[in-house]
């Protein structure tokens, strides 16, 4: 894919997002007045507080199943591309979005919004100061993007972004992230999805793959 077209991927993936998080930061000021006004409207919404919360821990498993039937339609088809593929895509994801992730957020020790400190605590295993950056961000980009760098098709990757900027809020309104760590998670994302397509496809690779 030419590089202008990895930008347009790129930008239609991550633009939702990041409109989000300028406008949340833009209505509220900091995120400490973030946090308080999130904490406020779902323990005021409890069915909402439900349906968000079945999102954000089904979401990124919902992302695999694209990802199998590219498997499936590789091996039916003896088609090595989409075996590559997603081989790289679980490599990248595992190195970039899990473990370098996770050593970041034990080093970092960030309290996560719903901790009531702002002390942050160094080379901790405990998960409540695991708030920088989010996993399940970094772990929804790096999937929506590698998808939509495959696919090579604006309409997809304009869904796919809805779906990583509606992950990110979903974060922050239950108190398990503040806006600048699903930023420091697109981060993350954006390289794991990245990496996935560079190593998972050949130097002949170009839009349209699905």
């Amino acid at each position: 894919m030419r590089a202008n077209a990895l930008a347009g991927q790129f930008l239609l993936v991550s633009l939702p997002l990041l409109g989000l998080l300028a406008l949340v930061l833009g209505i509220w000021g900091s995120e400490g007045q973030i946090a308080a006004a999130m904490r406020e409207h779902k323990n005021a919404h409890p069915a909402l507080q439900q349906a968000v919360r079945l999102f954000t821990d089904w979401g990124n498993q919902l992302m695999y199943l694209p990802f199998l039937a590219l498997l499936a339609r590789g091996w039916r088809r003896r088609d090595r591309r989409p075996l590559r593929f997603v081989v790289a895509y679980v490599l990248a994801q595992v190195v970039i979005c899990l473990v370098l992730l996770h050593l970041t957020k034990m080093a970092l020790g960030r309290p996560r919004p719903d901790a009531f400190t702002l002390l942050h605590q160094p080379l901790t295993l405990n998960p409540a100061f695991h708030s920088l950056p989010s996993g399940h961000t970094a772990e929804i980009t790096g999937s929506c993007l590698a998808l939509a760098l495959w696919l090579g098709r604006a309409r997809w990757a304009l869904a796919l972004g809805l779906f990583v900027a509606l992950m990110g809020l979903s974060r922050v309104y239950l108190l398990q992230h503040y806006p600048s760590d699903v930023l420091f998670g697109w981060m993350f994302g954006a390289l794991s999805g990245f990496a996935a397509y560079t190593f998972g496809t050949s130097k002949e690779g170009s839009p349209g793959h699905g």
